[in-house]
């Protein structure tokens, strides 16, 4: 058993856990391995998901952020975050396979949106999914997201997006409205607010490195 959500603590990604990083998001979304989830989109694509480099400049970025959700101190989750003008872009939100279905994801995207709503001041969430990924894109229906029509194509010949199975792939925006959500619950999210050394567990903030 996975335990009781309420044990999962969030804390903003710092420079040395970008390898365990890109080790989750590749095991949640490419590979064999990744068939052990529902999240996989080893039918669409081949390659990499993401690397080093990508999730070196969104955890230095101050306009970005990359949450990491643990239990006992194991990443068990991820979600970018990345801070718009008028939106805040969620992406990479990836848990780790064998963990699937366990509520964690919809632990991940509540606290997202929290950090959009409450701590950045925006009232709008967006995101982009590959368009074939209909199980994907019904589950984020069921959290209030809509889809949008908006399409981009994918990055075809770029092999560090991955390697395509398939020559029509593209993305289509989602975007939920924030503004008629519920009132956050308790203090408002700093992680990915203020600096790093915070995390949030059911009992409210701590500083991971008290002075």
């Amino acid at each position: 058993m996975f335990g009781a959500l309420n044990e999962i603590s969030f804390r903003r990604a710092v420079a040395a856990d970008g390898p365990a990083v890109v080790a989750l998001v590749e095991s949640a979304f490419r590979g064999e391995g990744s068939r052990i989830g529902w999240t996989t989109e080893a039918d669409l694509l081949d390659g990499q998901r993401t690397d080093l480099t990508e999730v070196g400049a969104l955890i230095a970025d101050p306009r970005s952020c990359m949450l990491l959700a643990e239990r006992g101190g194991t990443l068990v989750g991820c979600v970018k975050l990345v801070r718009e003008a008028d939106a805040g872009v969620i992406g990479m939100v990836s848990v780790v396979p064998a963990l699937q279905r366990a509520g964690i994801g919809k632990t991940l995207l509540r606290e997202a949106e929290r950090v959009i709503l409450s701590a950045w001041g925006l009232r709008r969430a967006t995101m982009t999914v590959i368009v074939q990924r209909d199980t994907l894109i019904a589950w984020y229906e069921r959290h209030g997201y809509r889809r949008t029509g908006i399409t981009s194509p994918f990055p075809y010949g770029q092999p560090r997006f991955g390697l395509p199975k398939r020559s029509d792939l593209a993305f289509e925006t989602l975007e939920k409205d924030l503004g008629g959500s519920s009132p956050p619950e308790g203090d408002p999210p700093r992680v990915c607010h203020g600096g790093p050394d915070e995390k949030k567990t059911s009992s409210g903030w701590t500083r991971t490195n008290p002075s």
